[in-house]
């Protein structure tokens, strides 16, 4: 018997190369590459050849004799995912859906498959669970009386058939790493199968106008596991995000060709399944206690959405040589650029204390708006001196010391208002533009006077 042919693929861009080496001579990414069974030869195939022909064949146009129309949409009744999705479903549209384990990936999407289920036709394809399983699940959920098609088989082939029988609208993968197709030896989850299943069914989505949600479990850092062109094929990539054992679940646009990116919903975990949080503000800023120090209230803005969160510090005589600068949801590069900030322009040495800084709800927090909270934050901590419950902040911090403005301002004073606080720091560029009737919002040019007016009796 001959022996099987090796192959080495690359986990990040999928290149394939005849040997291993340490680093891929596409991509340049560094122990990427993966052993594989290569096939014994490359022959087209009866089956996916079926799936050529329902596209029209493609016309050299020019470009301003296109027709331009609304893209059709119709919701996912979830709320809080049309907004990440920008509106709704889009027909054709492929959308990838990625998370750790036992998030709630398939909880979501089995909820929304089962209100799709009344008025469009829906099949969902599970190829990690019996079907017994999902329903089982649905039971707990409260929809196992729904009109949902179920399929629980990971081949790709017989999918596709059973796809073309049935002619769903929407039709989900749970998951794209379980799925194998017969023109390759390798086994299912592998760069090449992972490569070919999603081809073969972004392309048969576009031609029959079906929407493909595909599910993807993510690695140990973060990143959806297989070859980094699934991410470049599909039309949407959300991130379900979230502490296993916390209650609240984020799900955040990465990309989308449809809407608007990092934008984000907010899902709270119960007993019957994920419930939408309509009001994520008043969530995220439920103090403990009223006059704890080192609290202060961020106005960011998550996408077109502005979100209220709390940051909290703490600042302790550190024991160890090199203090350390620790942040959640934060980054801790530029804590480290902001307390040399605070050293050089606001007259507060902090080298030998230890910097801890967190965004309460398990709230991720990456735009630089955020930088005058995290500082007023630590500067409460270290004077051991709270902040007025009635106040709010926003604003970037230059490397000299000046208040520089944000954008999106006239959105987050709204949110503000609405939660009923009655002071507002902000930039002094953005006060022409910026209003309010019932905030008093205080203009600050610089680190000092953004200090004074928050720390004044």
């Amino acid at each position: 018997m001959a022996k099987a042919k090796t192959i080495y693929s690359c986990t990040n861009c999928g290149a394939q190369h005849p040997k291993w080496a340490g680093q891929c001579q596409d991509c340049g990414d560094w122990n990427t590459l993966q052993e594989e069974v290569a096939p014994a030869k490359i022959v087209s195939n009866p089956k996916a050849a079926r799936f050529e022909g329902f596209a029209p064949k493609a016309e050299v146009q020019q470009l301003q004799k296109v027709s331009v129309k609304g893209t059709p949409r119709f919701s996912s009744n979830v709320a809080e995912l049309d907004r990440v999705l920008g509106g709704g479903l889009v027909p054709g549209s492929v959308i990838l859906l990625g998370g750790d384990p036992g998030i709630g990936k398939s909880t979501l999407i089995l909820q929304s498959l089962a209100l799709l289920s009344a008025n469009k036709r829906t099949l969902y394809v599970t190829g990690e669970e019996s079907a017994e399983q999902v329903a089982l699940r649905a039971q707990r959920l409260g929809v196992q009386d729904c009109e949902m098609d179920l399929l629980a088989d990971n081949q790709l082939e017989t999918i596709l058939d059973i796809a073309v029988a049935h002619k769903p609208e929407v039709m989900v993968i749970d998951s794209i790493q379980t799925l194998f197709t017969d023109t390759l030896q390798s086994a299912p989850g592998s760069v090449a199968q992972v490569r070919e299943t999603a081809s073969r069914l972004v392309r048969y989505g576009k031609q029959t106008q079906t929407i493909i949600i595909l599910v993807g479990h993510v690695t140990k850092e973060g990143t959806i596991a297989g070859p980094r062109v699934l991410e470049h094929m599909v039309d949407t990539v959300l991130y379900f995000e979230g502490e296993r054992d916390g209650s609240f679940r984020l799900i955040r646009a990465i990309k989308n060709r449809y809407g608007a990116v990092n934008e984000i919903g907010v899902f709270a975990m119960t007993d019957t399944g994920l419930k939408e949080v309509t009001n994520p503000s008043a969530m995220f800023i439920s103090r403990a206690q009223e006059d704890a120090t080192g609290s202060v209230i961020l106005v960011s803005q998550e996408g077109t959405r502005p979100l209220l969160v709390e940051i909290q510090a703490l600042v302790d005589q550190s024991a160890l040589p090199n203090p350390r600068r620790v942040t959640v949801g934060l980054d801790n590069q530029r804590l480290a650029m902001l307390l040399a900030v605070l050293n050089r322009h606001g007259g507060f040495s902090l080298y030998d204390q230890d910097v801890f800084v967190n965004v309460i709800g398990g709230v991720k927090v990456h735009e630089p708006a955020a930088d005058l909270a995290i500082l007023l934050a630590v500067l409460s901590s270290y004077k051991n001196k709270p902040l007025a419950n009635d106040l709010a902040v926003f604003g970037e911090i230059g490397l000299t010391g000046e208040i520089r403005p944000v954008q999106s301002g006239q959105a987050r004073i709204k949110e503000v208002e609405k939660l009923g606080f009655k002071r507002l720091i902000i930039p002094k560029a953005n006060q022409s533009n910026l209003k309010s009737n019932k905030l008093n919002l205080m203009a600050v040019s610089t680190l000092e006077q953004a200090i004074s007016l928050a720390f004044q009796e």
